[in-house]
């Protein structure tokens, strides 16, 4: 089925109404406190056949690999059971493997493609781009303006913008921003958010109250200022600034927008608005980590939708609709000319670097990307797959009378079954007891859908883009009932 293009409006947003958090959570804890429902035994062995019978060419690359690549994979989405599938192809809403294989695509590279995969017209231009000028100068690039001027365009936040290479470089950035900025160390994330693999964010991490849990390898001293508080608990945030300022302060609170793990722990529509308030109470930095919800949300991001103006917003693989070496931090322009200290800024530096960062292909990537969502309107229409996934999910499971839960932000799709991680430190007998077993739920749960032929995150978000038409989506809805009436 054809998609019309609308012009958007710079209003327009991808979400078209929140969802009732609280209400969410009455069945996450539901879901949480039922015995495990996993795939029946009988089916789980029919979904693993699929692997040996008809992936025999990614598990021939997969076993060479792991003789040179420590686990065969070397980007975390890859690790998938009962081992990885290799990619050949993309294209709109569809992947195919080694194998000849076709996959919906409700992974799109964690998140970044909201045209759809490979998208013709952006990548005609960087054919183009690269013919002339190379994807790499180690000079500037007039892309360099172009895409930092369309940012602001969109995000009036972001008076200045620095390009880096990726998310995790983006966070590190912002912090050392903030510190110098603001002259104090502590650092506030909400407990179980992503926010890349730096020393000092591997703290609290995919399951709140972890701290240093997975920091192996990491000094103690690394995460001695950074700090967790649980999700939606404003009351415990205020303690912990109040605390800090008898300390020397804290210098930024950072949160993803929709909640940890990109919504995975959803947050009540006014949360954002309140940590602004409370960061302006204590002199503290607000940090929006909009590597998942920038221009997914719309063109204005999370902060255009819910109205709150971050003080630095961090970005990943969204900036440039996909393509390598994406990352970057922008925000106000006081704050950013700390990044330039030295060379034409005043003040103390904040010192960056990265000699791919914004690079000529990067670059125009991210400003042809936008200018096409721009065009498309592609995230409110991603948004509206979105919907029509979350509610045909919401019927399957309804007739199934199943007590999984399925909600969604706009295109970022939440499915939870009895895989469902949300677990902490309030009850760590149950944590300890569960976590090892839901985690190969998970596994399980992402290789049936696999073998039905649908590639999802950990079996249990899923991304939809504008290439996923009301066809496209009906198609995933049969697949998904497949694998859901087998847990009955």
């Amino acid at each position: 089925m054809e998609r019309v293009i609308t012009p958007p409006t710079a209003q327009q947003s991808a979400i078209s109404t929140w969802h009732d958090t609280e209400a969410i959570y009455r069945q996450l804890n539901q879901l949480v406190k039922q015995p495990l429902r996993p795939i029946r035994r009988d089916k789980m062995a029919e979904f693993l056949r699929y692997f040996d019978e008809h992936c025999q060419r990614s598990r021939t690359l997969i076993d060479e690999a792991k003789q040179y690549i420590p686990g065969g994979v070397q980007h975390n989405l890859a690790f998938n059971y009962p081992f990885p599938i290799a990619i050949r192809r993309a294209e709109g809403a569809y992947l195919w493997d080694e194998d000849g294989n076709r996959y919906i695509d409700f992974l799109q590279a964690g998140g970044p493609t909201i045209l759809g995969s490979n998208y013709a017209p952006v990548r005609e231009k960087l054919v183009d781009l690269i013919r002339e000028c190379s994807p790499v100068t180690g000079l500037f690039h007039e892309y360099e303006l172009r895409l930092a001027q369309k940012i602001n365009q969109h995000m009036p936040s972001i008076e200045m913008f620095r390009m880096l290479g990726s998310g995790t470089e983006a966070v590190m950035a912002a912090i050392r921003a903030a510190r110098v900025h603001t002259g104090k160390k502590k650092i506030i994330k909400v407990g179980g958010a992503y926010h890349g693999w730096s020393d000092q964010m591997v703290y609290g991490l995919h399951i709140p109250g972890t701290g240093r849990h997975e920091a192996t390898g990491i000094p103690a001293a690394a995460t001695k200022h950074t700090q967790e508080f649980y999700p939606n608990n404003l009351d415990q945030l205020r303690r912990k600034l109040m605390l800090n300022r008898l300390r020397g302060g804290t210098a930024a609170v950072i949160l993803e927008p929709v909640g940890p793990e990109s919504g995975t722990r959803p947050i009540a529509r006014d949360f954002n608005q309140k940590v602004r308030e409370l960061c302006d109470e204590f002199g503290a930095l607000l940090i929006f980590d909009e590597v998942v919800t920038g221009f997914r949300l719309g063109l204005g991001g999370a902060q255009g939708y819910f109205g709150v103006t971050p003080d630095l917003t961090v970005f990943g693989k969204c900036i440039t609709g996909g393509y390598p070496m994406a990352g970057g931090v922008g925000g106000k322009r006081e704050i950013m000319l700390h990044f330039a200290a030295g060379i034409s800024g005043t003040g103390e530096r904040a010192y960056v670097g990265g000699t791919l960062s914004a690079n000529p292909l990067s670059c125009a990537a991210g400003y042809f990307a936008i200018e096409e969502m721009e065009r498309t309107n592609a995230a409110v229409l991603a948004g509206q797959a979105g919907d029509r996934l979350t509610a045909g999910l919401q019927e399957i499971i309804q007739r199934l009378d199943l007590p999984f839960v399925a909600y969604n932000q706009g295109s970022i799709v939440h499915l939870e079954t009895s895989a469902v991680m949300l677990l902490d430190f309030k009850n760590p007998l149950k944590l300890m007891r569960e976590v090892k077993p839901r985690k190969h739920m998970m596994e399980e749960m992402g290789a049936a859908f696999m073998a039905q032929g649908i590639v999802t995150l950990a079996g249990s978000r899923l991304y939809t883009s504008m290439a996923d038409t009301d066809d496209v989506i009906d198609d995933a809805l049969n697949r998904f009932e497949t694998v859901l009436a087998c847990c009955t």
